[in-house]
């Protein structure tokens, strides 16, 4: 079994000629695996019999665990130096507390309905976990990290191409699973605003899959400034990524929902930054073209997008969310520092439409800090290596998973992202890549790797186009390996 001890990372000067990885199992493929069963398999299928528990990618991020804990423990021969990951040590708190928050609930006692949900809860975070520990520990290059990246990118490009032909067809177009054998297939499909169809692809809720599609927003954009993070790449790349990042906003634009716009429009500012100063200007005025051609294309898409927000006072969901908020301590009182219990509080107590505060509720104050702190540490990461590393195309994917992190976070407030199997998986994806460029980085600095600088920036060349600097060797090699226990 491959373990992802024998990875020592490589500096950043050779990552745009790292050689290919032959290995069967090694951590991107998959990971990779993962990513196609999360985002190609509708989120509402299920292996027949196993219930909420028969989901594939659930499964396989269980079964990435396992891979996990034997790696680690076949962990012996080799080692690289440690890097520290203040990602993995916010997760194991918040697991902790889970854990402790379940205990309290099963000896309190539970209705019958509550103990499956709340088993099931437990289940997906540990296969989350899994997910998330083998980026930590076995994605360590960067062109691994450049990989994945670019796969996250490709999917949720093809998430929003589908739910562009759901729109146009008006058709869920994914009811042939329900006749495959051996599996079932859920509640899901296109829905209705105001008039306008809301396509949802393979996620359970239009809500889900903007989310999805917000969250790959600043990776497109940033892999249309890097020619898909592939050096020497034609500028044809550039232009597909610039199609593939079009076609998510105009999937975003069109789905009326404030959450679709306000996580749009977050992307794009976190973005503007990482773009070189003498095409922001452009790429401001494509995106205004883009949106004044969906408004001339769609009739009354203009009016119902004004009606979301001069009318949100008296909208429905609205109301409701704020009312909500209002309830909120009350539903907290039973147990305020540790919860009532992940996945025990069920859409008939009341519907929040806001994963923070179902998160208070379910694993108390503490289990929020812990949750926060995920997430915080995740953007610290991926920005620490973005300020640490010169090489452009390291520095983009640093600042770019920043951003996804972010814009994940703040969409929280608007559903309860963790109850939805695609925005669940994708954030502790991103939460572990955000690890993984960290780690990367700090291997080049670790690496005492001596050169000039790379020229300035500009898009689609600077970016990609260079040559990897020879490393002056250091006077020692930092890499000191570990004796085996047998020595």
């Amino acid at each position: 079994m491959t373990t992802f001890g024998g990875q020592i990372p490589r500096p950043a000067t050779g990552h745009t000629a790292l050689a290919r990885s032959n290995r069967v199992g090694d951590a991107t493929t998959l990971v990779t695996v993962y990513l196609v069963l999360l985002l190609a398999i509708p989120s509402n299928v299920t292996i027949t019999g196993l219930g909420s528990l028969g989901r594939p990618a659930l499964l396989w991020g269980l079964a990435l665990f396992v891979f996990w804990a034997v790696s680690r423990l076949q962990w012996r021969t080799v080692d690289v130096e440690r890097v520290s990951q203040p990602v993995r040590f916010a997760f194991v708190v918040y697991f902790v507390i889970v854990l402790v928050s379940f205990g309290a609930a099963m000896l309190r006692g539970q209705p019958a309905d509550q103990i499956s949900p709340a088993i099931t809860w437990v289940v997906g975070l540990v296969s989350s976990a899994g997910v998330l520990l083998v980026i930590l520990d076995g994605v360590q290059t960067m062109r691994d990290v450049s990989r994945l990246v670019r796969r996250i990118g490709i999917g949720v490009a093809l998430l929003a191409a589908l739910a562009l032909v759901q729109v146009v067809t008006q058709q869920y177009l994914l009811d042939f699973w329900g006749s495959v054998p051996g599996f079932t297939l859920g509640f899901g499909g296109v829905a209705e605003r105001n008039g306008q169809i809301r396509a949802s692809a393979t996620a359970t809720h239009p809500l889900e899959l903007v989310t999805t599609l917000n969250a790959g927003l600043s990776i497109c954009i940033a892999a249309a400034l890097t020619r898909g993070f592939r050096p020497g790449a034609s500028r044809a790349a550039s232009l597909w990524w610039w199609a593939a990042t079009a076609l998510i906003a105009v999937v975003a634009l069109t789905g009326l929902s404030r959450s679709a716009m306000i996580g749009f429009a977050v992307a794009v500012v976190a973005m503007i930054p990482a773009i070189p100063p003498r095409y922001r200007v452009q790429v401001v005025a494509g995106g205004v073209v883009l949106v004044g051609v969906l408004i001339a294309a769609i009739p009354g898409l203009a009016g119902a997008t004004a009606r979301l927000f001069t009318g949100a006072s008296e909208d429905g969901s609205t109301l409701s969310r704020t009312d909500a908020l209002a309830r909120l301590t009350e539903f907290m009182s039973p147990s305020p520092l540790i919860g009532v219990g992940s996945g025990t509080f069920l859409p008939r107590y009341y519907i929040f439409d806001n994963q923070w505060a179902i998160t208070a509720i379910e694993v108390g104050v503490i289990g929020v800090v812990a949750f926060g702190a995920i997430l915080v540490t995740a953007m610290w990461s991926a920005w620490d290596a973005r300020q640490r590393s010169i090489w452009p195309d390291a520095r983009l994917v640093g600042h770019a998973l920043a951003a996804s992190v972010l814009n994940v976070a703040l969409l929280f407030a608007f559903f309860d992202g963790l109850a939805f199997p695609i925005t669940a998986g994708l954030l502790f994806v991103l939460v572990g890549l955000c690890g993984a460029i960290r780690t990367v980085a700090a291997a080049n600095e670790t690496a005492r790797v001596w050169g000039p600088r790379p020229s300035a920036l500009s898009v689609g060349d600077d970016f990609t186009v260079y040559e990897p600097i020879a490393a002056e060797p250091a006077a020692a090699s930092p890499w000191r390996p570990r004796q085996s226990s047998a020595d």
